[in-house]
């Protein structure tokens, strides 16, 4: 019995030897931690205030004794910052704390890691409610912070400062530090592998800039990613995420940039960028092709000329005995590359690279030949893409990736591999034998073969230069766009140039036409690669339509959204110009908003109005230049699968310099949709664009024209004239029906009720927001899509703005009147003028609706 209660109480002091004490907050120097001794706690020896985070010594693996000091959440065990991830201890390493900081150890003493030099003694080491592991002074100033030097993961209230970078971990198991980079620049954030961009949060269709400061940093919180600048007051770009109490911004190990949040030990992931698996670099090894991507992970195989397996860690390797060079940079290189001994195995059509889309040409406007030379020239190019139409030489520099398939076979496009010991040229080895043995006949026979051939060449020329004359006799020379004006116009990413002989084969011979526009006529038609488009000729070949086209070649070829319509390539030849746009398989909302077809349900004209501010908000905040569209109407906004807007037809579009907030122009546009300031000569600027989104919105929200005969002749109140004529002005009723806060009453019929009160106020107070006269008191379209998304509060329009659609409903409903008597269209211009803001007649409201934003 004595030796049993001498065993329990040998048991029991060697248990409270070992287990260390648990602390709460915070605690002092000559503390030391290690995972046997706080192994009851799995390694943790100290929590924040509320138990959110806890600090350890972690291992993430059982294959490997590899353990780190981490910073973690306590629930579901996510480790969000870690001290020695370079330098890993084993089991019976540890932590020491001292009044010169932080060292983790082996037991030996080998030294794997430590903080900085500080300025003063540490009095404690605390960590947050936030979870920031922070060292103190006696003054409780901040010594050193683990926010300041972040590893693959920000939490909320964490700043990710400009120039700093989230590395990703090796893999979940090797918290060391990975190949795949977070930066963020002073314009974006980017992933990288090996100094190659292959994601831009600017180009996710989710991330919408509201402003052009200069970024500052990154930050997570409860409604989602922020980009801010001017000293934190202004936010630069924005994605917006459901409420959350706690989520994490992680670099993963594979990759991807990922937004999760945290209800308990439940992890939603609600941000993946790329969000296409395939985009990632290594995804499938060097020179893997990725085809696709399931549940188990991507699917891989080598390129036609490569062999290997399917293997992300292995990759492929040239078929034919071909070896891949090492860039210059890399530590395995020991060897100098000799030109003669290095040639280029071409991709097959319709294959990409991740880094394509997001870097410069090393060189423009260069033959295939001289791109392979500049190539061989540097040692850091493993490998080309080359574009045939424009010339432009793209390099794979520092290490070569995956290889992404295409759904289409672009045969503009082509990779071109570098490899070594595939030399193709002549060898020179016997050169001077064979030139002693040369036969004294062939001496003879070479100068009657060289004029031969000159004659065949020279007449073949001739043949070439008259089929030429006739071709431009045919498409004519005047106003004819030189290469001199499309340079003027070149931007890097201009599209793929087509002959008017292509397009007239894809369109069949220009057969089905699908719409018209202020300067051309549109036509479907279908490329060799089987893709649909929707070709433009322009038909308006005055001094304005040319002016438009090379607008529209140089903004819209360099602009990519995911509700902008994109340019696929454009044709200049003799009078002939034509633009070539992706194809819109659902048409255009006017056709399917005021068509006899299927009702448009609510939902989907929610998104629409939702997109389409989207898209006009990019052109306005998003891009370098800021770019006023001009003509936002119905038929310009294009509708594909599920029922995604994007906006067309930039040919009214005018980009504007940072240093000019408007722009004087001569008044176009379209009737019904002008905002007030365009027949004033004022200045035209951003909130033109807002005034006529208002319009579109209203006339979404009522399924019908703005100005439009109402056969019910019912519910339209003071809108309708006296005389009980069916005349609606919409916008007008809109007015009366939010001031009587009736705004079921504005529903589209045929919807039977199938709206939401709430959404269908929204709508209506940001259109009336958007419509009021005075530019200053419209809003900007960012804050209208934060509005639409409900992240920002909604505006209240001013009455005494809006009072001006009084004038307009009234004298549209006198001049249609008119128009019916006297059966002509002829609008009476009533020429009085001050301001309706300060309660007097202005010029806008005594000008008819026709003239302004009467019917089209």
């Amino acid at each position: 019995m004595g030796t049993l209660l001498l065993f329990l109480s040998t048991s029991f002091l060697f248990h409270v030897l070992v287990s260390g004490v648990t602390y709460t907050e915070s605690i002092s120097p000559n503390f030391t931690a290690s995972s046997f001794k706080f192994i009851d706690n799995a390694g943790a020896f100290l929590f924040s205030h509320n138990g959110t985070f806890k600090v350890a010594i972690f291992n993430p693996g059982v294959q490997k004794a590899h353990y780190y000091l981490c910073v973690m959440h306590a629930v579901s065990g996510t480790v969000i910052w870690s001290a020695n991830r370079d330098g890993p201890i084993s089991s019976s390493g540890k932590m020491i704390l001292t009044a010169i900081g932080i060292t983790i150890a082996e037991q030996d003493g080998n030294e794997k890691w430590s903080t900085p030099p500080l300025r003063s003694s540490v009095h404690a080491l605390q960590l947050t409610e936030m979870g920031n592991l922070v060292l103190l002074d006696q003054l409780n100033h901040s010594l050193w912070e683990s926010f300041q030097y972040p590893t693959d993961t920000i939490v909320m209230g964490q700043h990710l400062l400009e120039d700093t970078i989230l590395s990703s971990a090796v893999s979940d198991d090797d918290l060391s530090t990975g190949d795949y980079k977070l930066t963020v620049s002073d314009s974006d954030v980017m992933l990288q592998w090996y100094g190659q961009t292959y994601w831009k949060l600017s180009m996710d269709a989710r991330a919408y800039r509201n402003s052009n400061y200069i970024n500052e940093y990154m930050e997570i919180n409860g409604t989602g990613l922020f980009l801010f600048g001017r000293n934190g007051s202004a936010v630069v770009t924005q994605v917006t995420l459901p409420p959350s109490k706690f989520r994490i911004a992680q670099l993963d190990a594979s990759g991807q940039f990922m937004i999760s949040s945290f209800l308990g030990t439940d992890r939603k992931q609600e941000f993946v960028g790329p969000p296409d698996g395939c985009r990632i670099p290594f995804v499938c090894g060097r020179i893997g092709l990725c085809t696709g991507t399931t549940y188990n992970g991507p699917i891989c195989s080598c390129p036609q000329g490569f062999l290997g397996g399917s293997q992300n860690s292995s990759g492929c390797v040239p078929s034919d005995g071909f070896s891949l060079p090492l860039a210059c940079n890399s530590a395995k290189n020991v060897t100098q590359l000799n030109s003669s001994d290095v040639s280029y195995l071409r991709l097959g059509y319709g294959m990409s690279y991740f880094s394509i889309d997001f870097s410069e040409p090393i060189e423009y406007g260069v033959n295939l030949s001289v791109c392979q030379d500049v190539c061989t020239a540097d040692c850091s190019c493993l490998g080309i893409y080359y574009q045939n139409s424009s010339g432009s030489c793209y390099a794979f520099e520092n290490e070569l990736g995956s290889i992404i398939a295409s759904t289409t076979d672009d045969d503009d496009h082509l990779g071109y591999i570098k490899t070594l010991g595939g030399n193709d040229s002549p060898s020179n080895n016997g050169s001077t034998n064979q030139r002693q043995d040369f036969p004294v006949f062939a001496l003879v026979l070479l100068p009657f073969t060289g004029f031969f051939i000159i004659v065949v060449f020279s007449f073949l020329w001739w043949r070439k230069w008259s089929f030429l004359k006739i071709k431009e006799t045919k498409l004519g020379h005047a106003n004819s766009i030189s290469s001199g004006d499309l340079d003027a116009f070149y931007i890097p990413g201009l599209p793929q140039r087509f002959d008017y002989e292509e397009l007239e084969v894809a369109t069949d011979n220009f057969k089905t036409k699908i719409g018209s526009g202020g300067f051309g006529v549109v036509y479907k038609g279908t490329l060799p690669d089987k893709s649909a488009v929707a070709v433009k000729k322009i038909t308006n070949l005055g001094v304005q339509g040319k002016k438009d086209f090379c607008t529209e070649i140089a903004v819209i070829g360099n602009i990519h959204h995911v509700n902008l319509v994109k340019l696929r390539g454009f044709c200049a030849q003799g009078r002939q110009r034509l633009l070539v746009y992706e194809y819109m398989n659902r048409g255009s909302l006017d056709r399917t908003l005021f068509g006899s077809g299927p009702v448009l349900e609510w939902q989907e004209r929610f998104e629409i109005a939702l997109g389409t501010a989207r898209g006009l908000a990019y052109l306005h905040s998003g891009c370098e230049q800021k770019i006023i569209h001009c003509d936002v109407k119905p038929e310009n906004i294009l509708l594909h699968d599920c029922f995604r807007a994007k906006i067309s037809d930039f040919g009214l579009s005018k980009l504007l310099g940072p240093e000019q907030s408007s722009l004087f122009t001569t008044m176009r546009g379209t009737r019904g949709y002008l905002a007030p300031e365009w027949l004033t000569n004022s200045a035209i600027s951003e909130k033109t664009d807002v005034y006529s989104f208002g319009m579109v919105l209203l006339e979404l929200v009522s399924g019908r024209k703005n100005c439009s005969m109402d056969a019910s002749n019912s519910g339209c109140g003071q809108s309708i004239s006296s005389s009980g004529s069916g005349f609606v002005y919409f916008p007008l009723f809109a007015l009366e029906m939010h001031e009587q806060g009736n705004y079921l009453e504005l529903a589209d019929p045929r919807l039977e009720g199938r709206v939401t009160s709430e959404e269908m106020e929204r709508l209506v107070r940001v259109a009336l927001c958007c419509v009021q006269e005075e530019p200053l008191l419209r809003p900007t379209m960012v804050s209208v899509v934060g509005m639409l998304e409900s992240s920002t509060p909604l505006g209240q329009p001013r009455i005494e703005s809006l009072n001006f659609l009084r004038f307009y409903g009234r004298r549209f409903t006198e001049a249609s009147m008119i128009g019916e008597e006297n059966e002509q269209s002829d609008i009476i211009l009533y020429p009085e003028a001050t301001s309706t803001t300060n309660g007097s007649h202005a010029c806008f409201s005594y000008i008819s609706s026709q003239q302004i934003s009467g019917p089209r």
